[in-house]
């Protein structure tokens, strides 16, 4: 599927959230990932581009209030802006992966005509991207769909993991960098590592949940690799962000 070797990492910041129930502030993230073949990899797009527009407007829509509060999202964090820092448009990427159908993952994934669509298989037999609740109103876009149900290498030292629980065809990722080492993706399989003593509180599938984060963080320890979570308060402030990279 990819050529090259992954060469940099880029994290991007696609805003502020707080969640009601208790008060963590987490951030929303996704990731530009570039191999030596000069080839580029966007991991998830953030929130639709209504939440830029008007943040408040969008998530009484969504229903989202019940939930938690935005508190920054412009347009600085929608997925072209956050490309432009590194030099690109959504026209570069040539590859897009989709983690799970959530609003904060899914919200420009049709903003890539043309791209092909890595996701779990688990996740496109959804009828439509889970979104939020009940509130499912987005379609899956027509693309190139590359549907996943085991772990795979889809290029030299970037292998796709099946991690799920939090969402049935949730992924997670391994790669390995030239400086950095191995880095271990775990999105939202296990959003902060207090999540795993919590017992995954309020995640979809508890049991699987604690499976699929044991395995990750199992093959993680194996490497020796750096772990990025999903959305971890004590972690987002320090995490090198774009146009910075990990390489």
């Amino acid at each position: 599927m990819l050529k090259g070797k992954p060469i940099a990492l880029f994290v991007m910041d696609y805003g502020l959230f707080k969640v009601h129930q208790n008060g963590r502030v987490i951030g929303i993230c996704g990731y530009l990932v570039k191999t030596d073949a000069g080839e580029r990899v966007l991991i998830d797009t953030g929130f639709p581009q209504k939440y830029a527009d008007d943040a408040v407007a969008a998530a009484k829509e969504d229903g989202l209030g019940s939930f938690g509060e935005v508190l920054a999202l412009d347009a600085s964090h929608m997925p072209s802006a956050q490309l432009a820092l590194c030099g690109l448009t959504v026209e570069d990427i040539d590859l897009l992966v989709i983690t799970h159908g959530h609003i904060d993952h899914v919200g420009h994934i049709a903003g890539f005509a043309g791209v092909p669509i890595v996701m779990g298989r688990a996740e496109r037999a959804l009828p439509r991207p889970s979104y939020f609740g009940a509130v499912q109103p987005m379609e899956w876009p027509e693309a190139e769909y590359a549907l996943l149900d085991q772990d795979t290498q889809i290029g030299p030292g970037f292998e796709v993991l099946m991690a799920p629980g939090h969402a049935p065809g949730q992924l997670a990722f391994m790669l390995n960098l030239p400086q950095t080492g191995a880095v271990l993706l775990t999105s939202d399989a296990i959003s902060r590592p207090e999540e795993v003593d919590e017992r995954f509180d309020g995640t979809q599938d508890f049991e699987t949940a604690r499976a699929s984060a044991a395995r990750i963080l199992g093959l993680a320890a194996a490497q020796d690799a750096m772990v990025i979570y999903g959305h971890c308060p004590a972690q987002w402030p320090g995490l090198r962000k774009a146009p910075n990279a990990y390489r």
